[in-house]
């Protein structure tokens, strides 16, 4: 193989190595993100039984969460 392919091969090799830690950081990334959303939607699940609760708990006979918005 001559000089001008392996200088190729070498700068393609280079750029499979930038691309494959590239997609294991952005792995990473998804993988902090899910389990971020995760927390954080079973945090507003609480949140709404906990309003729910309180409402009911307050003489509300249909909770609001249950509620249809004025403009239905």
């Amino acid at each position: 193989m001559d000089k001008d392919g392996l200088t190729r091969i070498r700068a393609l090799e280079e750029a499979l190595a930038h691309l494959t830690r590239q997609t294991e950081d952005l792995s990473e990334v998804i993988a902090r993100q899910d389990a971020e959303l995760a927390r954080l939607t079973r945090r507003v699940e609480m949140l709404l039984r906990a309003a729910a609760e309180q409402q009911l708990e307050s003489g509300n006979s249909i909770p609001l969460a249950d509620q249809r918005p004025p403009h239905w």
